[in-house]
């Protein structure tokens, strides 16, 4: 019997603007951690007061909108798939589906915001995650989101 340990791998901003096309205001990541090639990772959302949504998502009570923090979940998912490709042409990743979708508690500005993605499903170039938001270790929202990659020659 052999004792086989996995290298988890890491991902600062820099790496991540390097597989992902979205920018500020619209990248979700901060951080990617506990990388483990494309079958699971943690992502990483900073929540400050300074970010544009929450001018209009509440001023008096700034709340993250739902949709961003799916939107973080699927980054992380995507990003995890375009590092696998390892040194290919960088592709596009393509949202395609949301399913049971639900948000137990608001994220606020001050929060470290986690998107723990894990892969139940890899088809060519589509995968599916399991995903799940904690902040402080308590489960803030969850869903499964599938994506597709897309070569830039596809296009």
């Amino acid at each position: 019997m052999t004792d086989e340990t996995t290298t988890l791998e890491s991902a600062d901003i820099n790496r991540i603007m390097e597989l992902l096309p979205h920018r500020y205001p619209f990248l979700m990541i901060d951080r990617i951690v506990d990388i483990d090639g494309d079958r699971s990772a943690i992502g990483i959302k900073n929540v400050t007061v300074n970010e544009p949504h929450f001018l209009g998502h509440f001023p008096s009570a700034p709340v993250m909108p739902g949709v961003l923090i799916i939107e973080g979940m699927a980054q992380t998912a995507g990003a995890i798939c375009a590092l696998s490709r390892g040194g290919e042409a960088p592709s596009l990743v393509y949202f395609m589906t949301i399913d049971n979708a639900k948000f137990r508690k608001p994220v606020v500005p001050g929060d470290r915001l986690e998107y723990h993605v894990k892969q139940t499903k890899r088809r060519a170039n589509i995968w599916k995650f399991e995903c799940l938001a904690k902040v402080d270790d308590l489960k803030v929202a969850e869903a499964t989101v599938s994506a597709m990659l897309v070569s830039h020659d596809a296009e």
